[in-house]
């Protein structure tokens, strides 16, 4: 089985959700041949982490425009969005199918530094998400830091990691999304915003990698663009039943 995707690295408008979007269809409509295309952390809006006042439900604009793009070009759409949830707000990751169903998964480690965690819910799960015959594990920004989180028990082939990552702190996106790969024998995909908002600036460095930490593609750093990365189930099921690390694993069980 293979998954063609699409990792878009763009700069978003502050606060700006009609310009974002439309920006967003403009590059989703130049794509070919794409099973998935994967936005980064927040793309309608931007990293907002003191004011939830762009939350929306599930039913409203954001995702609405995921599934009308799903539905149009074919291809599934994923990316985080703020969503308000009953009384919780939480940085949600959607991934949007062309036959219109939604898989999501909340971010679970929010960024406390940036004051995230003071109007946002954690998530409570761990979720895989099926596309296409592929598994993928969801995953948002601060996530990266936290491996048990994304620990692989042999149930998922690909990690996905959108994200709002300052350019201060890119060595650490640098060395963490090959480890992850490395470590749970998985793709890694990592998409990342450029340009500036309030508080940061952001240089990209979206990237992808193999189950054995090998880098498959990388966006120019500092500029929107497009990589481009095939997950291939057959070659990553070949190695992992030749070097079953996995199998060896320490057995844990997280408390909260």
């Amino acid at each position: 089985m293979q998954l063609r995707t699409a990792l878009i690295q763009t700069d978003i408008c502050w606060g700006d959700r009609q310009a974002n979007l439309a920006a967003a269809e403009r590059r989703l409509r130049t794509l070919e041949e794409t099973d998935l295309a994967l936005l980064p952390e927040m793309f309608a809006t931007g990293f907002m982490t003191g004011d939830v006042s762009a939350a929306e439900p599930m039913t409203g604009e954001t995702v609405g425009w995921m599934r009308r793009m799903a539905c149009e070009t074919g291809m599934a759409v994923a990316g985080s969005v703020i969503v308000r949830d009953g009384e919780r707000v939480c940085n949600r990751f959607v991934l949007a199918e062309a036959d219109g169903s939604l898989a999501w998964y909340d971010k679970r480690h929010l960024f406390s530094f940036g004051g995230e965690d003071r109007l946002y819910a954690p998530g409570r799960e761990r979720r895989v998400i099926g596309c296409r015959g592929v598994r993928l594990l969801p995953q948002i920004c601060y996530d990266l830091r936290f491996p048990i989180w994304s620990r692989n028990r042999n149930d998922y082939d690909a990690i996905l990691y959108v994200a709002s990552w300052p350019a201060g702190r890119m060595a650490a996106w640098d060395i963490l999304l090959p480890a992850r790969a490395v470590e749970n024998q998985a793709y890694v995909l990592g998409v990342n915003r450029v340009g500036t908002d309030p508080t940061a600036r952001y240089d990209g460095h979206t990237a992808a990698f193999d189950f054995l930490g090998r880098p498959l593609g990388r966006v120019p750093d500092g500029r929107e663009g497009v990589v481009r990365v095939t997950i291939d189930t057959e070659a990553l099921a070949a190695f992992r039943d030749r070097f079953r690390a996995w199998a060896d694993a320490d057995d844990f069980e997280l408390l909260r």
